[in-house]
């Protein structure tokens, strides 16, 4: 269950904590993000799962949750003789943060709209209560 926002006011969280609040992602996959930062070169699926020990296919569906998020790009890789293999990076910081702004101002304009509908269905009979058995 998600935490109340008075909730995460009060703790202690931090920047990589935008991700889990903004995407729903999992500890892992902040894992694997910043496993994909601290290298200059984009990594391959097997690479990954090699720095953080876990099984290809657990790699894999972490990776898939970033890049569903827009917070990491696939790149398609040629061999020389036939074939390709695919491999993996975070996307510019400038990007992650220009998105997660925009979501930020949606969700803001969207509780403004919520606290206006409260007020208008709430706001007179909080103002002028009614006397129990009065209609």
């Amino acid at each position: 269950m998600p935490q109340s926002v008075s909730e995460m006011l009060r703790s202690d969280m931090e920047c990589e904590g935008l991700f889990e609040c903004f995407h729903g992602l999992k500890p892992l996959d902040k894992e694997c993000f910043q496993t994909l930062v601290r290298y200059d070169q984009p990594l391959t699926i097997d690479e990954i799962a090699s720095e953080i020990d876990r099984e290809r296919s657990t790699s894999y569906r972490s990776i898939q949750r970033l890049l569903d998020s827009g917070l990491v790009e696939k790149q398609q890789r040629n061999y020389e003789h036939g074939g390709y293999y695919h491999v993996y990076r975070p996307v510019g910081s400038d990007e992650i943060t220009e998105e997660m702004q925009q979501m930020l101002n949606a969700w803001y304009a969207k509780m403004g709209q919520l606290l206006q509908q409260f007020e208008d269905k709430y706001g007179a009979a909080l103002e002028a209560p009614q006397e129990p058995g009065a209609q």
